[in-house]
Parts: C-alpha cells; structure tokens; sequence
C-alpha cells in the first residue's frame, strides 16, 4: 500500500478522534430512580424519574424509596446532582399513591441533610392540600428540628406547592417545562410532561390510558418515556381489572402505534405490568409485544438507576 495512502488514512483517523474529543457529551441526563407499581416488587422502587440538567435535578414523580434510590443514584452513577440535599424541585404526575407515598421523605430526609431551601412542588389540583397535610402531620417533628439543637434551617422545612393546568408550567436557564392532560381513568386531573433543555427533548407519560397526546406532545423528540402492560398479563387479569386496567393504562399493543407516530429518538418503558412469572424476562416479554404490534424503532424497557 503507498505510504501517501497510509498518511491520509492515518491523519484522516486522527482528525476524527479529534472531532470526537471535541463534541460535547450530553448535559441533560434522564435517571430512573423507580420503575414499580403498586407491587412491591424489592428491586423497583416506585415510579419516579430525574432530569439533570447542568447540575441540577428536576424530579418527576416520587414513589416509596424515592430518597434512598436517588442516594445510590450520586453514590454509583456519579451523579452529583442527585445527592440529596439538592432535591429542590419536583413535579407530580397525579396523585395515585404509588405516585405520591414518597412526599414525606422527600420533602423531609433533604431538610434534615441541609437543602437550604424550600421545596417548590408543582402538581395538578389537590397537590398544595397533599402537601399541607403532609406538613401538619409531622408539625412536631419540624419544630424539634427547627428550634431544638439541631438548628435546622427553617427555609427547608417549607413547601411551596403549585397547582398547575397544561402549558408552561416551570422554566429556568436550565429547562422549559410543558404539562399536558392524559387520560387516566377516573383521575379528574392527570398530566404527562415535556422537557425541553439545551440538547434534549424528553416527554414523560406519567400514568395514562391511550392517547395521541402524547404523541403529539413528543413529535419526534429525543426521549419518550411511557408507561405500559403486557397484553399476556392483561389475559390473566380477571374481566374487572382488565376494565380497569383498559381505561387506566396503555397495553403494549395500543403503545407501539401510539409511539410510532410519536417517532422519538428512543423509547423507554417504565412503570411496567407484567405476569409474575415474567419477573427475569420481563424486557423480553414487553419489547417483544412491542415489535410484534409493528413498533420497528429504538426501545428499551428501563430498570432502577438506568440512565438515559
């Protein structure tokens, strides 16, 4: 080979390592901090998620064992943004307890680890209600903290809770927020959310029937992360919680035409529902539904602490 090839070769390689080092990662990371139900299943927490955005972490939803999933988020993940001291502010989907169970923690276990400021709490009507009630229950609790040895910082101790309706709901130099209606069975109010950041376009679902909104509100974004069933567990379900289940969730089936009209970059599957007997193979039940109802596009069935 002509070693005029092989220079050209070699400062053509050199050049695309260059480049490569010179392109930026991703400021804005989607962590999953729980992918569970209802069921307690050990290794899925309930359903939450993080957005970090340069530092900063906005949360989305926050189940049983939000704070300790978040904790091992910083700890194996390396991502700092997720220490909780800096769990600042967070957005409700709705108010299901398996959505919502883990407030007291996280308004709480930040307090007492110095967050130095309130937490501002944005969700649909009923959230400033939750919230106050939540404060009242542990009134005694806050005071011994604020005024006994301790010394806590009363700004801390604090929530601001804002009742939205969709539009924008939030925005800062890091990130616009958007909440949109989806329908959740009976729910009165029940909202998905879009991220717009630097680099980034990620939607989350929250809970919800199927819906084009959320297709509409992804519109070929970068991420699209939704809630699903498997269409072999919903067969197992007697006929009234497959009405229920029907009006309140999307199957697999009804999620793949719905995500590729969506055309997102990626899907991801959380908050998932799947026969017991499916526990270890789970991906391959759901992505495999998935593929079989037509979806050909880039999917992954999250797990606790995955990154995207």
């Amino acid at each position: 080979m002509p070693k005029g090839f092989l220079f050209v070769a070699f400062g053509f390689c050199l050049g695309a390592l260059s480049l490569a080092a010179q392109t930026p990662p991703s400021k804005t990371q989607l962590v999953i901090l729980g992918t569970g139900t209802p069921i307690a299943y050990p290794d899925r927490s309930g359903p939450s998620v993080a957005v970090v955005v340069n530092g900063s972490a906005y949360l989305v939803d926050f189940g049983p064992g939000v704070v300790r999933r978040a904790a091992a988020a910083a700890r194996d993940k390396h991502i700092d943004a997720l220490r909780v001291s800096n769990f600042k502010i967070a957005f409700a989907t709705h108010l299901h307890s398996d959505h919502t169970a883990g407030l007291a923690d996280l308004f709480l276990t930040p307090a007492v680890e110095d967050r130095g400021a309130p937490l501002e709490l944005y969700g649909p009507p009923g959230i400033a209600a939750m919230a106050r009630h939540i404060r009242s229950a542990y009134k005694k609790d806050i005071a011994l903290r604020v005024h006994g040895l301790e010394h806590g910082d009363p700004r801390a101790y604090k929530i601001n809770a804002h009742e939205i309706k969709p539009g924008i709901v939030y925005k800062d130099a890091n990130v616009t927020v958007t909440a949109f209606s989806v329908p959740h069975g009976s729910w009165d109010f029940s909202f998905g959310y879009r991220f717009d950041t630097a680099d980034r376009s990620i939607v989350i679902s929250g809970d919800t029937g199927p819906t084009q909104a959320v297709a509409e509100a992804c519109h070929g974004c970068d991420l699209l992360l939704y809630e699903v069933y498997s269409i072999a567990w919903f067969a197992t379900r007697p006929a009234e919680r497959q009405k229920y289940h029907a009006a309140f969730h999307t199957s697999t089936a009804e999620l793949a035409g719905i995500a590729a009209a969506a055309k997102p970059e990626q899907l991801v599957l959380y908050h998932q529902l799947f026969r017991p007997q499916d526990l270890d193979r789970a991906d391959e039940v759901l992505i495999g539904e998935l593929k079989a109802a037509g979806y050909a596009g880039p999917v992954a069935s999250a797990h606790d602490l995955d990154v995207f």
